[in-house]
């Protein structure tokens, strides 16, 4: 409770009471009126309570219990119904000594339990500890508010984070780590479920010769525009595309068999050409070109991860010793 005066102006005290006896609200006006921080509005007239009081905001809530036309137990009622109201204190201040009363004012959400008319200094008193819990109420749930939108700031950061930490920043596609995650999880499931996993390594041809003539700027823009050409062109949302390093890309094709596999490196190969990217220094073509290397197999428990993306990048190899923009597809 507050009793030093100098918590008084910390926790002003907006009251509102609520009596249709103009003589008892006029006396309570009388008793806190030289009282320092406290703030007083009186109503005597039930049906206009609840827009005043959404209009005042008070701190605390007197209110007679027994009134003509409509009662302090309905009005209790309508507090609790309105989320501006339901957490303002409310003093019941009345004739009615009953248990009955009691019980049911403190079931319907009174906070405290007064008689007329009070001493000036117990309800003084009253008002102020009142006003101080409810202060304190709402501090402590815009402090519980404030905290769960910082935790919802962080938890979209921290998402943030771990969403670039997959993505390569210049290409917006998944990197290398992404496609190691991936492909662990689709190796062991194509292994469990007996179904076969193609992999495609993507390399541009000649890409050295068009970074040195055109400038690393263009050669930039020249891998982002083949990475989101090699990325539209696969269609299921079970395929990723990944940045695997420098020019080459990696392509994971879950639940696909090497007759598909060639069908889609050769759709991506073609797909490139389509975007007529002039490439004057490329011995196999005036245009950006690549080439692809597959490799398809069921996984067995003989089978290692390791030795399948080493047939991919043999694979990558001999496409490039054959000329280039070409596919060389191979299975284990």
């Amino acid at each position: 409770m507050v009793s030093s005066k100098q918590d008084w102006g910390q926790y002003p005290v907006t009251v509102f009471y609520l009596d249709d006896q103009r003589s008892v609200t006029k006396s309570v006006k009388k008793m806190l009126k030289h009282t320092p921080h406290i703030h007083y509005h009186e109503c005597n007239d039930p049906k206009l309570a609840i827009e005043q009081i959404l209009n005042i905001g008070p701190t605390v809530i007197l209110l007679d219990l027994h009134m003509p036309i409509m009662d302090g137990f309905a009005i209790l009622q309508q507090l609790q119904t309105h989320e501006a109201t339901q957490d303002i204190p409310v003093l019941i201040l009345t004739m009615d000594a009953s248990i009955e009363s009691h019980k049911k004012a403190f079931e319907l959400g009174a906070n405290d339990y007064l008689l007329k008319m009070p001493d000036k200094m117990e309800l003084i008193l009253r008002l102020r500890y009142h006003t101080r819990s409810y202060i304190d109420h709402l501090e402590r749930q815009a402090m519980y508010q404030t905290l769960l939108e910082n935790k919802k700031k962080l938890k979209q950061v921290i998402e943030k984070l771990e969403r670039s930490s997959l993505e390569d920043s210049l290409t917006e596609i998944p990197n290398r780590r992404s496609f190691d995650q991936y492909f662990e999880v689709e190796w062991q499931r194509a292994m469990r479920e007996t179904t076969s996993l193609s992999l495609i390594f993507i390399d541009i041809d000649h890409f050295k010769l068009y970074n040195d003539f055109y400038g690393h700027l263009a050669g930039d823009d020249c891998l982002k525009e083949v990475a989101q050409a090699l990325k539209n062109t696969l269609q299921r949302p079970t395929d990723l595309l990944a940045r695997y390093g420098g020019e080459e890309f990696v392509a994971l094709l879950p639940n696909t068999h090497g007759q598909g596999a060639m069908l889609i490196a050769d759709r991506l190969r073609k797909k490139v050409l389509s975007l007529q990217l002039e490439h004057q220094q490329s011995p196999t073509s005036d245009i950006i070109t690549i080439s692809l290397g597959v490799v398809t197999t069921s996984p067995m428990i003989k089978h290692h991860a390791r030795d399948f993306v080493h047939v991919a990048d043999e694979a990558l190899y001999e496409a490039k010793k054959a000329g280039r923009n070409c596919v060389i597809c191979k299975s284990i």
